[in-house]
C-alpha cells in the first residue's frame, strides 16, 4: 500500500495526506475509486454532439483507462441517462445493432454492455468490463458566436445574456458551469489574437449568479488578458490558464482557485500556430510562446501552492483514455510520481466533494504500484 505522507506544495490544504493512494489486489495494485478526470467531455466528439452509443463508448473507454470519476467539463448533450441501467442497455443494444449492420466487430456482454469499436483501444479482458465512471456535469459550454469551436457551445448573441445562461446551466448541471472566457477573434484579420469574450462586470455578475444557485464556475482560458477579470469575478477553477504569469499565479494561489493544466491539449499549440500560418501571425506567435513556457509555468504554480487538477480534455481531439498519458506529462513540471497520483485521486476528489473509501475497489488493476512508477497507468488490466 502506497501513501503520500505529506501532500507537499500545490496540493491545496493537504487533503487526504497519509491516506492510501494504492493497495494490493491479487497479483497487482488498484487505486481505490480509480483516477479522476476533471476535464473530460462525454457526449462530445470532434464535430459536436454524438449519439448515445458513442457517448457510452466514450465512458467505457475512460473506465478502461482506470477512471472512476469524471467532471464532464461541458457537452452539448444531456448524459444523465448514463445513470439509468435500462437506458444504458438500450444504448448498447443500439450500438451493437449498428455495428452488426455495418459488419463491424464487437461483443455484447451478458448484462447488455457492448464493446464498441472506434473509441480508444482498450478492450475488456476475462475479468469483465469495468463499471462506468461517475459523472459530474457542467452543462453546455457558454460562448459567443464564432468565438469557440463550432457545435460545442451554446452561443449567446449578446454578452449580457451570460448571466441568465449561467443560471440556466446551473439548474441543469451537477453543481458546475463552464464559461469560455477567451478565444481567437478572427474579425481582427492579421491582428487577430486570443481575446476575452465578456466584459468584466458581466463576468462578475454571471459568477455571482452561479454561486447564488449553488454551482461553481470553471472557465476556459488561454490568454493573460482574460485572467484578471476571471480572478476578480471569483471563479472556482481555471481550465488551461496558459496565460498566467507570476502575478496571476500568486493571486490564483492566494484565492484558492484550482487549475487544470491540460498538458496534452497545450502540446497541440504548435500545430495551431502552423495552421494559423501567415493569416493570423499574432495568434501564431502567442500560442507558440504559451507552449514554450508551459512546463515552467505549471512548475511555478505547483511551487506557489496552486491546486493542480487532472484533466485530459478528451472529447474534442483527444481520446477518452488519454488521462494516463496526461499525468505522465506532468513529470515535465518536476512533480514526483506519488505527488501526481495524489493530485489525480485524493486531492481531486476532495476538491469535487466525492471522497473515496480506501476499501473501495478500483475500475482496473495495474501490474506495478503506480505511486512508485506512474508508467504502470498505461498497463491497466481487468479488476481483480
Amino acid at each position: 500500500m502506497s501513501r503520500l505522507g505529506a501532500a507537499g506544495p500545490g496540493a491545496g490544504a493537504s487533503p487526504g495526506a497519509g491516506a492510501p493512494l494504492t493497495r494490493r489486489a491479487g497479483e497487482g495494485y488498484l487505486i481505490p475509486g480509480g483516477l479522476v478526470d476533471v476535464h473530460c467531455h462525454i457526449g462530445l466528439g470532434p464535430g459536436g454532439a454524438v449519439d448515445r452509443p458513442t457517448a457510452l463508448a466514450q465512458a467505457r473507454t475512460a473506465a478502461g483507462a482506470g477512471i472512476g470519476l469524471i467532471r464532464d467539463c461541458g457537452a452539448p448533450t444531456d448524459t444523465h441517462w448514463l445513470e439509468d441501467p435500462a437506458q444504458v442497455r438500450a444504448a448498447w443494444a443500439e450500438g451493437a445493432a449498428g455495428m452488426a449492420a455495418q459488419g463491424a466487430r464487437g461483443a455484447v456482454e451478458p448484462d447488455g454492455r457492448c464493446d464498441r469499436a472506434g473509441e480508444g483501444d482498450r478492450k475488456p479482458g476475462a475479468g469483465g468490463t469495468p463499471p462506468l465512471p461517475r459523472l459530474i456535469r457542467a452543462g453546455r459550454h457558454l460562448a459567443r458566436p464564432k468565438r469557440y469551436l463550432r457545435g460545442f457551445a451554446e452561443e449567446l448573441d449578446s454578452p449580457g445574456d451570460l448571466v441568465e445562461a449561467v443560471a440556466r446551466q446551473a439548474r441543469v448541471g451537477d453543481g458546475w458551469v463552464k464559461i469560455v472566457a477567451d478565444w481567437i477573434d478572427r474579425s481582427q484579420g492579421a491582428d487577430a489574437d486570443i481575446a476575452p469574450l465578456w466584459p468584466a462586470p458581466v463576468l462578475a455578475e454571471a459568477v455571482a449568479a452561479a454561486h447564488e444557485a449553488g454551482a461553481r464556475v470553471t472557465a476556459h482560458t488561454f490568454s493573460r488578458a482574460a485572467l484578471g477579470p476571471l480572478i476578480e469575478a471569483g471563479v472556482d477553477c481555471l481550465e488551461h490558464a496558459t496565460g498566467a504569469g507570476p502575478e496571476e499565479i500568486a493571486e490564483i494561489a492566494a484565492r484558492g482557485i484550482a487549475v487544470t493544466p491540460t498538458f496534452l491539449q497545450v502540446d497541440y499549440f504548435p500545430s495551431f500556430a502552423e495552421q494559423a500560418g501567415g493569416k493570423y501571425p499574432r495568434y501564431a506567435a502567442t500560442v507558440t510562446a504559451l507552449h514554450a513556457a508551459h512546463d515552467e509555468q505549471v512548475a511555478a504554480m505547483h511551487a506557489a501552492g496552486v491546486r493542480l487538477l487532472p484533466g485530459s480534455d478528451a472529447g474534442g481531439t483527444l481520446p477518452h483514455d488519454a488521462l494516463p498519458a496526461e499525468l505522465l506529462a506532468w513529470r515535465r513540471a518536476g512533480l514526483a510520481d506519488a505527488q501526481i497520483l495524489h493530485l489525480a485521486t485524493l486531492s481531486a476528489r476532495e476538491f469535487l466533494g466525492v471522497p473515496a473509501d480506501p476499501r473501495q475497489a478500483g475500475p482496473v488493476t495495474y501490474p506495478r504500484d503506480p505511486a512508485e512508477d506512474l508508467t504502470a497507468l498505461l498497463e491497466a488490466g481487468p479488476a481483480a
